[in-house]
């Protein structure tokens, strides 16, 4: 105990420190991020004619810098992605984390860790290589470079992220919580549904919501297999038809547009609304989260 006693307080300041500035630098980081963003994006705002914005082409060597059809593109390969990975994941997260025996865990956990780590440019060189010829023949379509195939492709790539996430949240739920309810009489299934996933629900929600990010933030998959046509949706038909989104813009744009242009300005406009999707995304998951640990709060006292 003395020599416990003895030793010098301050390495356990510094090192309390250090979190501390660990922690506020990543504040600092995003708001230098939004700085950045806000003082190239803004000038797009009344450099670029109001109508051009609000129309429904993208066509900037005409002028004509319309975010319709970027936006409608993004929403519906992310949609589409999340119908895809959210009930394929956390399917996949249940069977790992309650269902499959030891053996295949052991096998099962680190090849879905494989599978995030892929990069994305060789995920979609697969798609080129076999989902877009094989959307082309089943649709009979003249091109199988759609939106469906994106949504397809980004949801395979947003599932290896839903079940890390995912399992590892299932797996924090003690496993008293398990025994009791198997004592009350429940089966499995029932004690997964109505136990084991309610008590993970904020995991599982945060799972959920890295797996639509990989997929509204992915570059260079989504734009080798989605036509880039920057065209607004119209109907189902818009499922099977080319389209592009907003990260499909930047990348493919911004290293032929001049510095200080207005089409430079749009661009970064563009990753405005990115970042405010983002930011409405993650605090919706806060409140959904944080009211959910309110709730079980109140039934705890």
């Amino acid at each position: 105990m003395d020599e416990l006693q003895s030793r010098p307080v301050w390495k356990e300041t510094l090192v309390t420190r250090i979190i501390q500035i660990c922690g506020y630098s990543s504040i600092l980081f995003v708001l230098l991020i939004l700085y950045f963003l806000l003082g190239e994006g803004i000038p797009a705002l009344w450099n670029a004619k109001f109508d051009s914005l609000l129309s429904t082409r993208w066509y900037p060597t005409e002028s004509y810098f319309s975010l319709w059809p970027l936006v409608f593109g993004s929403i519906i390969v992310t949609l589409g992605a999340g119908l895809v990975s959210v009930p394929l994941g956390i399917g996949t997260a249940v069977y790992i984390s309650e269902i499959a025996p030891a053996y295949a865990k052991e096998i099962l956990k680190p090849l879905v860790e494989l599978l995030a780590g892929l990069p994305s440019v060789v995920l979609g060189f697969l798609g080129i290589q076999v989902l877009v010829p094989f959307m082309r023949r089943f649709f009979d379509l003249p091109t199988g470079l759609t939106a469906l195939t994106g949504a397809i492709l980004l949801g395979m790539i947003s599932i290896p992220t839903i079940v890390s996430v995912g399992e590892d949240a299932l797996n924090t739920v003690p496993k008293s919580y398990r025994e009791a309810s198997m004592a009350l009489g429940a089966t499995k299934w029932q004690t997964i549904w109505g136990i084991t996933l309610p008590a993970a629900r904020s995991g599982v929600i945060t799972a959920v919501l890295l797996g639509l990010g990989r997929a509204m933030g992915e570059t260079m998959a989504v734009m080798m297999v989605t036509g880039n046509a920057p065209v607004i949706p119209a109907g189902l038909q818009a499922l099977v038809s080319p389209i592009r989104t907003m990260t499909a813009t930047i990348a493919s744009e911004m290293g032929e547009v001049a510095a200080g242009s207005v089409h430079y300005s749009v661009l970064f406009l563009i990753g405005i609304i990115l970042f405010l999707i983002s930011l409405v995304v993650n605090v919706t998951a806060f409140l959904l989260t944080s009211r959910r640990t309110t709730r079980s709060e109140r039934l705890l006292s």
